[in-house]
């Protein structure tokens, strides 16, 4: 006898109850220590994620500490109390205080005409891939400055050549380094276009864009900014080199 319409309802969802306590029996038996051990791991990996952090925030806040140390020290003339904190943080895990202590090391060694020690931690920070790509320019630019007597000058256009550029940060330093190399090299044309764009450039500090306004002339280069076209810029049939 078949039953009334209320109860194949009821009845059905009845056995509907049934089954989803079934599956849910079956996956917990298969799937709940699984279960458990992610919960467990996700939440480690959680605590050790924040604790990294806190490390780092620490770690963090004791090199800047010995970073203000060391420039302290300096401050004050005393060059020894500043070797250690420096030596300490040029081996630091954050690129920046490890860039800032190299280049602190490295104008310390300037000041002892040590220009070969100097160049070495240039270069070190030049090819540290974890420091900002700015700095690592300018790095190679000091290295190249502390260098600049013992290189070809092939050696030092070629290393310029990529800074030398419109809209480069460092076209100043740079071009001027690649412009006097390449007077060296016989390329008078080229080294002059060079020092034209420096002083044309206003985002080239204005000592070196007047250095450049000068050389510029000395090589046949009108580079003097348009209000100024009738000042001189130099002796424009002068073709003869520098002296270096």
């Amino acid at each position: 006898m078949a039953l009334p319409p209320d109860t194949n309802v009821a009845f059905l969802r009845e056995v509907d109850d049934e089954v989803r306590r079934d599956r849910l029996t079956s996956f917990w038996t298969k799937w709940g220590l699984w279960s458990i051990a992610g919960v467990v791991a996700a939440l480690a990996l959680l605590g050790g994620f924040l604790f990294w952090q806190h490390r780092g925030r620490e770690t963090a806040g004791a090199e800047g500490e010995q970073l203000q140390t060391a420039f302290d020290a300096l401050g004050q003339g005393q060059f020894d109390k500043a070797a250690a904190p420096l030596k300490s943080l040029a081996g630091s895990d954050a690129a920046g205080y490890r860039a800032l202590a190299k280049f602190t090391q490295a104008d310390l060694l300037l000041q002892k005409q040590d220009l070969k020690g100097a160049a070495a931690l240039f270069a070190s920070v030049a090819t540290d891939s974890g420091v900002g790509q700015p700095f690592r320019d300018l790095a190679l630019i000091r290295q190249t400055a502390a260098e600049y007597d013992t290189l070809k000058p092939q050696t030092v256009v070629e290393r310029m050549r990529p800074l030398a550029v419109p809209g480069n940060p460092w076209l100043g330093s740079a071009g001027e380094m690649m412009a006097l190399a390449q007077i060296r090299l016989g390329q008078q044309a080229q080294a002059g276009q060079l020092f034209g764009r420096i002083a044309r450039d206003e985002g080239v500090p204005d000592s070196l864009r007047q250095r450049a306004v000068q050389m510029a002339g000395v090589l046949g280069v009108d580079a003097l900014p348009s209000g100024a076209a009738g000042k001189p810029a130099g002796s424009p049939t002068n073709q003869d080199s520098p002296s270096q």
